[in-house]
């Protein structure tokens, strides 16, 4: 008669047992794991979590890592020349802007309609605060944006031209899901910049937002165009559901910077 015997389960050693581990870790692309999972194993012993509560927090940390990781990367491809958050505006500094609507463009729904938002005011008068304070808010709701000024945007795509590449400068421009230029009507575009520049609001037309800032109004846009069919087919494109916002033409910047001063003082 012979007698069989259950070989007893192999076990790995600790030393063993990270080294595969952190070489499993780096294979699937886990770094908050490979990071965290002997700290929070002990934890979960402290604490008496069962194998699924454990594996639930350590997978939990890694999405958590990777959404964060995920939205430092939608801010540093914007391209913003600094960082503005819609919080840190005061909107009382602007008389016909009510504070609720700076909490709904805080939301993505107005971008994942398409619709345009168009900043108009005086040079120092918080268009840009906004308008990047829209594009980081967006960021972190997980949009692509990019910023860009008119000048830079139209230097951009005269040179995609002359390189025969301009059809994939506008299809990638197409993409993304907020726009945000800054600075139309500082410069007068000539006949060619003016019709590249409007070949890109055409293609984003009711299909993905943008968000100009401008130091004129819609009356003088024609001169920024030169033409002025061409002024009122942009003007068309970026009032149709769009949100208006007058800034003014009383200085934000100088009246933060005498807020500040004030505030030191009382100090």
């Amino acid at each position: 008669m012979t007698l069989t015997t259950t070989p007893a389960p192999s076990t790995l050693t600790a030393q063993a047992a990270e080294l595969s581990i952190n070489s499993a870790c780096h294979t699937l692309g886990l770094p908050s794991i490979r990071a965290n999972h002997a700290q929070m194993a002990a934890t979960a012993v402290k604490n008496r979590l069962t194998h699924s509560g454990y594996l639930a927090e350590l997978l939990s940390t890694e999405v958590d890592d990777r959404h964060t990781r995920r939205i430092a990367r939608r801010i540093h491809d914007a391209k913003f020349p600094r960082h503005k958050r819609l919080t840190d505006f005061d909107p009382a500094a602007i008389t016909d802007l009510n504070p609720a609507s700076l909490a709904v463009l805080a939301e993505p729904g107005w971008i994942d309609a398409g619709n345009p938002v168009v900043l108009l005011g005086d040079s120092g008068t918080g268009k840009s605060h906004l308008l990047i304070g829209l594009g980081i808010a967006a960021a972190e709701n997980d949009k692509r944006v990019r910023y860009t000024t008119a000048a830079a945007l139209v230097n951009e795509l005269i040179e995609a031209a002359d390189a025969k590449q301009l059809a994939r400068t506008i299809n990638r421009y197409a993409r993304i899901d907020l726009l945000c230029l800054d600075e139309l009507g500082y410069i007068h575009l000539d006949a060619r910049g003016a019709e590249l520049l409007f070949q890109i609001i055409t293609a984003r037309e009711e299909r993905a937002s943008i968000a100009v800032a401008s130091n004129a109004p819609f009356s003088e846009w024609g001169a920024t165009f030169t033409d002025p069919r061409l002024a009122a087919a942009v003007v068309d494109r970026l009032t149709f559901n769009a949100t208006i916002i007058s800034t003014g033409s009383q200085s934000y910047r100088l009246k933060s910077s005498r807020t500040k001063q004030t505030n030191k003082t009382t100090d």
